[in-house]
């Protein structure tokens, strides 16, 4: 047996409540959900420093068993960056090693206490991937015949450079990761090169498509939407719901989730439509307009994730900022799941708008990030991009009297509730 231990070597007093987390979608090449690289950022105390968030990292995941890997990235692969010292720190029994890539900080020297010591934690069930990798250098050498997985950043490396390196890596049977595809072209260019994997939000990016109209079934969810907002009553919603097949056994689907927390089981309509009550079905109404489309291929189970998570973190937020005004987390709710719309429908958000009626409060948070919802809204983006914008979370959490800890439970049982949708709602 392998001892995974290596004592006094580990970073040492690191304060592990004082970091904020962001998590970034790795899909493979049908677009479907296969993993999340998840990024620790340290928060400084006081008029402290932002120290380098890679030592911090080991402290972070030394408490994986109390954040709970599958809270965080559900039955995905979990993606964390490491360097030496976390390498040859005493960490890995902490980590669930089937749910977990080891990604291998660009840069970082092969010594041979190094290398002996990834060689030991594969033999003992962890992956490995090698990160940023630019070239063929002789820290890539040393660790390619240990690591399952290359990544290579398509905006940091030449194409000429890409094409020659993605055969070599496939040849020695690597996956490929492709890291900040921010477009369609580059998804497709890394699908043409060989990419087993891409890492990016080109997927959440709205492909404007002029006179595009709604599918008949996000028609019909639409339709009943505007029934649900309008005080019809119960029969009518039913006789509505019961119109579309596919609506009405989605929406049995959805409302017996555990997310939904139902104490029974929920087998007729008029039973959905009685225990939701107004407010949940609207809501499940909003999540099935990105669930639907999603059968086809499940090309859209990304988009869902994000929209739900964003949902739910909203909602979160407002529940924790304005204890006492319920409404205000149920419009928060709509405001997360709705800012993706655009790219769910290939329309410009304005003209979503126009077809679904909204208070001023929302359309401003929606179109401009502006209000109380628009910083929630404005608060979650910057966490999903948290390599290039963690600068502004910090001055956003102080403007709303929240602290890095409250953040970090409430991103948890966002997770934890999307990925509970995703799973049983498809």
């Amino acid at each position: 047996m392998i001892d995974l231990s290596v004592h006094d070597r580990g970073p040492q007093h690191l304060r592990v409540r004082e970091f904020y987390l962001g998590r970034q979608p790795i899909l493979d090449r049908n677009q479907a959900l296969f993993g999340y690289e998840l990024l620790f950022r340290n928060a400084p105390v006081g008029p402290a420093q932002v120290t380098d968030g890679l030592t911090a990292t080991a402290a972070v995941i030394a408490h994986a068993a109390q954040l709970g890997m599958e809270k965080t990235v559900g039955e995905a692969q979990g993606f964390v960056n490491v360097d030496a010292s976390v390498i040859m720190s005493d960490i890995f029994p902490f980590l669930p090693r089937e749910k977990v890539v080891l990604e291998i900080s660009n840069g970082m020297a092969a010594t041979p206490a190094v290398v002996d010591r990834v060689r030991a934690l594969v033999d003992h069930g962890f992956s490995f991937a090698l990160d940023d990798v630019t070239g063929e250098t002789e820290a890539v050498q040393a660790l390619l015949p240990l690591v399952e997985y290359v990544k290579m950043d398509m905006r940091n490396i030449a194409p000429s450079s890409l094409s020659k390196l993605a055969p070599r890596f496939r040849q020695e049977k690597k996956k490929l990761v492709a890291e900040k595809v921010e477009t369609r072209e580059e998804f497709k260019h890394g699908l043409d090169l060989g990419f087993d994997y891409f890492q990016g939000y080109y997927f959440s990016k709205p492909v404007i498509m002029s006179g595009k109209k709604l599918s008949p079934s996000q028609l019909a969810v639409m339709e009943l939407m505007t029934l649900v907002t309008s005080d019809a009553d119960n029969p009518e919603i039913e006789r509505a719901i019961k119109r579309d097949v596919s609506l009405a056994l989605n929406l049995l689907r959805l409302v017996n989730t555990p997310a939904v927390g139902a104490r029974q089981r929920i087998d007729s309509l008029s039973q959905a439509v009685t225990i939701l009550g107004r407010r949940q079905l609207q809501r499940w109404l909003q999540i099935m307009l990105y669930a639907e489309p999603s059968k086809r291929g499940q090309s859209m189970t990304p988009l869902l994730m994000l929209a739900t998570t964003r949902g739910r973190l909203l909602e979160l937020l407002a529940a924790k900022l304005r204890p006492s005004q319920r409404e205000r987390a149920d419009i928060a709710f709509t405001v997360g799941i709705m800012s993706l719309m655009d790219t769910l429908f290939g329309m410009q958000m304005g003209e979503i708008l126009e077809q679904i009626p909204v208070g001023d409060e929302v359309r401003d948070a929606l179109l401009h990030r502006g209000g109380f919802y628009g910083d929630l809204l404005k608060l979650v983006e910057c966490i999903e991009r948290i390599e290039d914008m963690d600068c502004h979370i910090l001055p956003t959490l102080r403007d709303l009297a929240m602290s890095t800890e409250e953040l970090l439970e409430l991103e948890m049982a966002a997770f934890e509730w999307s990925d509970n949708v995703v799973r049983y709602a498809l």
